[in-house]
């Protein structure tokens, strides 16, 4: 097995509280634990943005298709300013956004830009205000629509270096700090390619707020008729005015990011001594995982941890415990992670209810173990940058067990 990157640290690992004596050290799992301080009240603030995007010690990380620019594969890339200038422009913050939005054009493609945060350690940052700190924005050079010619010429200028964008549908090898910037700047890459028009009137959105919301405009200069009847981005007359748009009634006029929570649990026997594990129709051979689904509307997180289960296998749960949670950015998903235990004499595996799994066993807690030191065998379990790895571990290695006293979480 390949070397895998090493965990986040949680915060504050070595302070001594009531709550970290009662409960244990905290998990942090891989894609948490960013260096970044998001400030995100400043995604509105024109005069900062204006600053930290020309700023000497920003960084920029680029993805096409929503692939992240890599060196070797296994390290992100960070670009300086000056890179990103011949698609973005010298200052894409150059207006406010009350004009952007006035001034509304879809015909002409804006490369997507989101601010990330400002890396508080680095002693030559942005000072802002009582803030100080290198920015770091997320751009995608997908080469696409007006600025597609610009988007070929960064991503030719990158692989010039030997740089390579980095292809396939996840990605685990990243440093711990490197990979939760990335999982942020995927998330909202991808919910910006997602959501072009708006989900009421169907009309072209804006992305606004630095690439975190997405509003519908009330007018749009592309509408313009000429006197040849087409349009034009370039008509000297008004922009035309929308048709009416719920979205711009009241105080509910912006789309915001979305984040799909997905339950994911360790599902102990009544008896301590085994763990339910199941196989999905696509895993590789001999591959075994915990069980996992989606939160529905109006359901707590235990609720679903119990319906998930007994849906996929039959099991029936009594006592839900919540561990820790992973960001998930394939695309936008929250796994909540949960350690639960079987009711006795509901322990049977059924797997007619919903087909979504080829197998799911009892195995013992012993042979759990053993996987999880990669000792090749029959049970084959997904890796430590996976939340279901450290659930795994923490049943194994924890206080869930017959006989080893009070749980401690």
């Amino acid at each position: 097995m390949s070397a895998q990157p090493e965990l986040p640290e949680p915060a504050h690992p070595r302070l001594d509280s009531m709550l970290s004596r009662r409960f244990g050290k905290e998990t942090a799992n891989y894609f948490a634990g960013s260096p970044l301080n998001r400030v995100s009240f400043l995604r509105t603030d024109h005069d900062f943005l204006f600053a930290a995007f020309r700023h000497p010690s920003t960084s920029f990380v680029l993805l096409r298709d929503l692939s992240p620019l890599a060196q070797d594969g296994k390290k992100l890339v960070f670009v300086p300013h000056r890179d990103v200038e011949p698609l973005v422009g010298a200052d894409p913050f150059n207006k406010p956004e009350a004009q952007l939005i006035a001034e509304y054009n879809s015909a002409i493609t804006t490369p997507q830009l989101v601010f990330l945060g400002i890396d508080e350690s680095s002693k030559e940052g942005l000072a802002w205000k009582r803030y100080t700190g290198a920015p770091f924005f997320a751009l995608d050079v997908t080469p696409k629509g007006s600025v597609e010619a610009q988007a070929r010429g960064v991503v030719a200028e990158m692989e010039r270096r030997g740089l390579a964008f980095l292809e396939g549908r996840t990605h685990l090898s990243f440093p711990a700090p490197e990979a939760a910037i990335f999982a942020q700047a995927r998330a909202l890459l991808d919910w910006n390619a997602r959501n072009p028009f708006c989900a009421q009137c169907g009309q072209p959105t804006l992305s606004i707020n630095a690439g975190t919301k997405r509003t519908c405009p009330p007018k749009d200069i592309s509408l313009v008729p000429t006197p040849l009847g087409t349009t034009t981005p370039s008509s000297p007359l008004p922009p035309t005015v929308r048709p009416p748009c719920a979205t711009r009634q009241g105080i509910h006029n912006q789309s915001f990011p979305r984040t799909d929570p997905t339950v994911i649990m360790a599902v102990l026997s009544s008896t301590s001594t085994h763990l339910l594990l199941g196989r999905g129709k696509r895993f590789p051979p001999q591959w075994y995982s915990t069980l996992a689904g989606f939160i529905e509307p109006a359901e707590s997180i235990e609720d679903a941890v119990r319906r998930e289960v007994w849906e996929e296998s039959g099991v029936r749960l009594g006592r839900v415990v919540l561990h820790s949670t992973q960001p998930w950015p394939y695309p936008a998903n929250l796994m909540v992670g949960a350690v639960a235990q079987a009711v006795p004499g509901a322990e049977d595996i059924l797997l007619e209810h919903d087909p979504e799994l080829e197998d799911a066993r009892w195995v013992a807690v012993a042979e759990v173990a053993e996987a999880l030191k990669g000792v090749e065998g029959e049970l084959r379990l997904p890796p430590k940058t996976a939340i279901a790895h450290q659930l795994l571990k923490a049943v194994v290695e924890g206080s869930w067990l017959a006989g080893a006293g009070e749980s401690k979480m």
